[in-house]
Formats: C-alpha cells, sequence, structure tokens
C-alpha cells in the first residue's frame, strides 16, 4: 500500500542579474529547475524592467531580454538555440546553472523532493523570483 506520490528529488538554481558586480546587487529574475526522475527540466522567467532601470540606469534592457529568451529556447530543447540546446537534460541545466562572471548569473543551487515538478518550480518561481 502507498502513503502518497512518490517524491523525487530535484535542484534548482535562481538566475539573477547583477548589473553593477561591484556593487554586489541582484536581481532576481527567474528560476530553472531539473528533475532527472520525473524527465523534467523547466524555467520561469520575469524581467522587473522597472526595478532594473533603477538599480542600474545604464542598464541595456534588449540584450539582457534576448539572453533570457535564449535560457527559455535552450530549456526547450529548441535546437535553434544553438548546440547548448541539441544536450540532454542534465548537460543543459549544469551548463545553465554554472557559475558565470556576466551580468547573468545563476545562484548556488539546491534540493529538494517533489512528486510534481512543474507545481514545485511554480511554487518556488512565486516564492523566490515575483515580486
Amino acid at each position: 500500500m502507498s502513503d502518497g506520490p512518490r517524491l523525487e528529488p530535484f535542484q534548482y538554481a535562481m538566475l539573477r542579474v547583477v548589473p553593477r558586480v561591484e556593487r554586489g546587487e541582484a536581481l532576481n529574475v527567474g528560476l530553472v529547475l531539473f528533475a532527472r526522475p520525473l524527465d523534467f527540466l523547466g524555467v520561469r522567467i520575469e524581467l522587473d524592467e522597472e526595478l532594473l532601470a533603477r538599480m542600474a540606469p545604464s542598464c541595456e534592457v534588449e540584450p539582457l531580454r534576448r539572453r533570457l529568451a535564449g535560457i527559455e529556447r535552450i530549456v526547450a530543447g529548441d535546437a535553434t538555440a544553438g548546440p547548448i540546446a541539441r544536450l540532454s537534460q542534465s548537460e543543459r541545466f549544469h551548463w545553465l546553472v554554472a557559475p558565470a562572471s556576466t551580468i547573468l548569473q545563476p545562484s548556488p543551487q539546491h534540493t529538494g523532493l517533489t512528486s510534481d515538478a512543474e507545481a514545485t518550480l511554480d511554487r518556488l518561481f512565486e516564492a523566490l523570483i515575483r515580486r
């Protein structure tokens, strides 16, 4: 007899805009979640352009929008997004959450257990990203 849905491990990282590294300020703009046992890789992105403009008035938004759209295409496995998008889910996740020194940086990775990766992605996005 089962005690409910089986919980499976997942990993996630937030995506952050760091317009001026020397200031150490970051704006959380997305969350990418990977659950190998559930065959799931997903992302939610929301760029608060008004807040970014207040944080960093000289930050160019259009290149950032393009980069975030590219991340969505990579997660979806859209082959037109380049060779990274054609990798396995695991390889795409680890490529996206690898430390970077650019304006768009991943947080450290976190882990958890879930039976519904999509619902977990939505819940974490609401709790950690959406304002």
